[in-house]
């Protein structure tokens, strides 16, 4: 994928977890509509400018491929939490917050604020870019 691909999904109603997490559904053993309605509540930082869209949409992606849905099972957990270990840090050197609002400079669960995003063309810059390197993390640590 690439960035005007992220842009036209964009354009289309995708937010930037629907992105990443539909972007590993064949990855994650199932369909990309099921992975995108599992991410569609997290963009813009679960609408509120808080966790990234795309950091939340790979800790999804993460979870469908490491995760367990059996209990007690410590060894799987462990394996998920490597691999979160490894994206955060991953992320980390990229990028200095994984905050929506601090990544953006604006809170984009305030209408006003979010305007001086789309004025700004921030979702069209900024937010592919990092939707962008999300992915490329992603398929190194996958």
């Amino acid at each position: 994928m690439n960035q005007e691909e992220i842009k036209r999904l964009f354009m289309s109603g995708q937010d930037c977890s629907q992105v990443v997490a539909g972007h590993f559904a064949e990855t994650c053993g199932t369909d990309q509509d099921m992975m995108r309605k599992a991410a569609a509540a997290f963009g813009g930082g679960m609408q509120c400018g808080e966790t990234c869209g795309a950091v939340t949409g790979a800790l999804i992606v993460l979870g469908m491929k490491y995760g367990s849905a059996k209990e007690g099972d410590m060894e799987q957990k462990n394996k998920l939490l490597k691999k979160i270990g490894e994206f955060r840090q991953a992320f980390g050197c990229k990028y200095s917050s994984c905050i929506c609002r601090d990544l953006l400079g604006y809170d984009v669960g305030n209408p006003e604020e979010f305007q001086m995003v789309l004025e700004e063309g921030l979702m069209f810059s900024f937010c592919p870019v990092l939707v962008d390197d999300t992915i490329q993390i992603l398929e190194r640590i996958l």
